[in-house]
């Protein structure tokens, strides 16, 4: 059975998305409510409403609800039901979201972080252990949507099934989502279920699971001339499978989803239209890019509403697309992209194959971009118009007006219609418009008006169209409200706090022979303590293995700068101390990766966070040499070699070394130089990669046969490999603060001593401070922002932790503004927990400012 030809108020076909038997053009904008204060709800939806989007996309994180293994909330900010019903209420449609996996740069992809603690259990798999917990998931958030869909009790028009699947090694993926799809039906889901592809595998996305809907996620690049030739591609992929095409995600800017509709798109969801914030220990890790990203507390791509709720130009620009979309109506929804026009010539950069709307009762719509910064003129059936850099005007063509009481064809019209009715056409343009009517050609100046073949022809100004309310019969038009300006005050310095004179109280968590992991001690987001006593006589060097995600390390009282590598091996000179000394680590998790990395072993999706293991290396012997060499040779003999030493003209063929390796103790194998990633397996067992994020091969005690595989690279720089012996360091005592307690403790009064700043730390060393607000509140909330260098802080207000801050030597960052922390309206205090860090720089808080949004 095809779902998608059962349901009559919400149905998908060929031609497009039906609601309540009526064709829409959908323009949705993701708004999450897990990043936004519970307060602000309300203000959120009404500002998408107002930009003239009608649909929400909306995440539903699993580990947000899920606070522990069977303690599950609904309330507060984690009240999704009230969300949902405040979203009809604002008539706004929702496509639901709920996973299991989510992606969206959250803590785990919404994955609970205990998952990983049962090593046979498989997570995004069509496996038992897995889906016993998704499905327990699904019970209590499925009836929820189920009791919320479009039109009996809610908006709820879609939902979709996992996020992504494509980019994942799953095994089973028809298997997989059917599972997903048959829990949903359970649960009486009945609105269409769909899954988006990350990189257009369609079925990698939806394991062609019967009554699966494929959608697709495009992030071209807003500056390439060929997106209209790759959407209309999948416009036409999806069409055979009697489904429209469904953009799900894609960029913010309205060029290019102007481009993305004329290209076929029914569904144009830009993530993320209205941005958020990460509150609590809930960013993730594993970003994009480099290995190791951290993401922002402030949850910002550049949509059209800021993190803090300031409306951006864009919004604007949403408002205009909105306006063009309403105005075309049923004929838009159910437009087909037709042939690339091929009768317009532009004299600046645009599309190499322009996307062209044919319209059901006859005429085109034609998207000519404009792809440049200087200004253009195009020629449209032999009409030369100017069009504005950075635009991409919806041009009528050939376009009969009878569906709006007009006996007239508009031949071309080169800027957007934004309003038809009575007479009267008005358009949105900052340059002059060039109109022909039943084969008269006017030109109408911004702001102006001008009666054509009897009809009325008005261009607004783009700022102008963007509040448009209502045309009179005459052409006037009128104008809403001009929007919200945000508060522009200077930032308030704060240049005085109050330390608190005690600290939190550490769970103690066992003595353990090697440092376990923090989730296994029931830590699933916040830090913990792992301490003991080793003997470093005779020792040169420490080895640290499998660390995640953020180690604050200390021996012998000397403060190590912090380590975030995610898994990477690390060593660690420790020459200048000797004897029986003290080691502490304390690990902080900033986020579990939400994407799967297999370039470090902690970025692997359902890695967990922890210590590692800390090693003395007893021994290093350099092992480059004396390796056979397996391959593309006459002769029976293996010849031997140093390392990648092979000579040949068979440039990019793999060639395979082999050496026997012998060490009492367990040992790491470091293969120096690597550029390219090769293959090794230890004993002919399965080959591992080595990437050169981290050139490691830990070996049991023991003599082993090593082989490493890699294609010839007669112009590389050249291996070398190095064993390291070595001993771990054991009976280690633990102690754990959980996000809950850290919040707890911030929550509470206590003791203080006023501090002016500057405040120096030591590396290492704590401090709780509290810091006063001003006493008129601001209406958006403040911004604040630290002058200091090599510390991390942390930050609560109102009972949460509004995110952190890591000043001086840092990783990389993505998403938004990693360098504030956001109080919003109605919040009250605001305590600050800082580290000081060794680096560069001494640890040291200067001031604090205090400002608007904007600040």
């Amino acid at each position: 059975m095809n779902r998608t030809e059962t349901i009559e108020a919400v149905r998908l076909d060929s031609r497009g998305v039906w609601i309540d038997g009526r064709p829409r053009t959908l323009l949705c904008a993701s708004l999450f409510y897990f990043r936004l204060p519970r307060e602000q709800w309300r203000e959120r939806l009404d500002q998408v409403r107002a930009s003239g989007y009608t649909c929400v996309d909306v995440y539903l994180p699993w580990n947000f609800h899920e606070l522990a293994p069977g303690r599950w909330s609904f309330e507060g900010r984690r009240d999704v039901a009230a969300f949902l019903d405040l979203a009809q209420e604002a008539g706004l449609y929702v496509i639901a979201r709920p996973g299991p996996y989510i992606c969206s740069e959250w803590d785990g992809g919404a994955l609970p972080a205990w998952l990983g603690l049962d090593p046979e259990l498989r997570v995004r798999q069509n496996e038992p252990r897995y889906l016993e917990q998704v499905t327990a998931w699904f019970d209590q958030v499925l009836p929820l949507l189920a009791e919320r869909q479009y039109p009996a009790n809610g908006p709820v028009i879609m939902v979709q099934l996992e996020n992504e699947l494509d980019f994942f090694d799953c095994a089973d993926r028809t298997g997989y989502v059917t599972s997903l799809r048959d829990t949903a039906l359970r649960h009486g889901i009945t609105v269409p279920l769909i899954a988006c592809s990350g990189q257009g595998d369609l079925a990698g996305a939806t394991g062609d699971a019967d009554g699966v809907v494929p959608a697709c996620n495009f992030y071209p690049d807003d500056d390439s001339p060929d997106i209209e030739a790759e959407v209309r591609r999948y416009a036409g992929l999806v069409a055979e499978r009697g489904v429209p095409l469904l953009v799900t995600e894609t960029n913010r800017r309205h060029r290019t989803l102007r481009r993305l509709l004329a290209s076929g798109a029914k569904l144009i969801a830009p993530y993320l239209q209205s941005s958020g914030w990460n509150f609590g220990y809930t960013p993730s890790t594993g970003n994009w890019g480099r290995p190791g990203n951290f993401m922002s507390h402030g949850y910002d791509f550049g949509g059209y509403v800021t993190s803090t709720g300031v409306q951006r130009p864009e919004f604007a620009e949403a408002q205009v697309f909105a306006r063009v979309v309403e105005v075309w109506g049923d004929r838009l929804a159910l437009a087909v992209p037709g042939a690339p026009d091929t009768e317009v010539a532009c004299d600046f950069p645009t599309s190499s194959a322009l996307g062209a709307l044919d319209l059901p009762e006859g005429g085109r719509l034609v998207a000519v971009p404009h792809l440049g910064t200087e200004p253009g003129t195009a020629v449209v059936r032999g009409v030369p118009v100017a069009v504005v850099p950075g635009s991409c005007p919806l041009m009528a063509v050939d376009v009969p007006l009878r569906p709006w009481g007009m006996d007239a064809t508009l031949t071309l019209a080169s800027a957007d219609l934004v309003a038809a009715a009575d007479g009267v056409l008005v358009f949105s343009s900052d340059v002059p418009v060039t109109v022909v009517l039943d084969g008269q050609r006017s030109e109408i100046p911004v702001s102006e008006r001008r009666t054509v073949a009897g009809v009325t022809l008005v261009v607004l100004p783009s700022a102008d169209a963007a509040r448009l309310r209502t045309v009179d019969p005459d052409g006037t038009v009128r104008l809403g409200e001009a929007p919200h300006r945000p508060d522009k005050r200077a930032p308030t310095a704060v240049d005085q706090v109050r330390r608190r004179t005690d600290t939190p109280p550490e769970q103690p968590a066992g003595r353990h022979d090697l440092p376990p992991t923090l989730e296994s001690l029931g830590v699933y987001r916040g830090r913990g303590a792992y301490r003991t006593t080793t003997d470093l006589t005779g020792v040169d060097e420490l080895l640290l293995t499998g660390a995640a995600d953020i180690v604050d390390l200390s021996v012998a009282g000397r403060t190590h700068p912090p380590i975030a590598g995610f898994g990477a091996t690390r060593r660690l000179d420790v020459r200048e101390v000797t004897g029986s000394v003290a080691v502490e680590a304390v690990v902080e998790i900033w986020g579990h990766t939400n994407f799967d990395d297999a370039r470090l072993p902690a970025l692997r999706l359902g890695a967990l966070r922890g210590l590692g293991t800390l090693w003395k290396v007893r021994e290093t012997t350099d092992v480059s040499a004396l390796w056979t060499v397996h391959g593309h040779w006459a002769g029976a003999l293996a010849p031997t070699r140093v390392l990648g030493g092979w000579s040949s003209t068979r440039v990019g063929v793999p060639v395979t070394y082999g050496r026997t390796v012998h060490s009492p103790t367990p040992s790491a194998l470091h293969l120096r130089g690597v550029v390219e990633p090769l293959r090794v397996s230890v004993d002919d067992g399965a080959p591992e990669t080595v990437h050169t994020e981290n050139p490691w091969v830990l070996l049991p005690s023991g003599t082993h046969q090593v082989s490493v595989t890699l294609p010839h690279h007669p112009s590389g720089l050249g291996l070398r490999a190095e064993l390291l012996a070595l001993d771990a360091v054991r009976d280690w005592s633990c102690a754990v603060q959980d996000d809950e307690s850290l919040t707890a403790f911030a929550d509470r009064s206590g003791r203080t001593e006023e501090v002016r700043l500057p405040l120096a730390l030591k590396p290492g060393e704590e401090a709780w401070l509290d810091v006063d607000l001003p006493a008129s509140p601001s209406p958006d909330g403040y911004l604040v922002r630290l002058d200091a260098t090599q510390v991390r802080v942390t930050g609560w207000a109102g009972g949460e932790c509004v995110g952190r801050v890591w000043a001086g030597d840092r990783p990389d960052f993505s998403g938004g503004d990693p360098d504030a922390l956001w109080v919003p309206p109605g919040w009250p205090g605001l305590t600050l927990f800082v580290q000081g860090l060794e680096g560069r720089d001494t640890p040291e808080i200067r001031t604090l400012r205090l400002g608007g949004p904007t600040g």
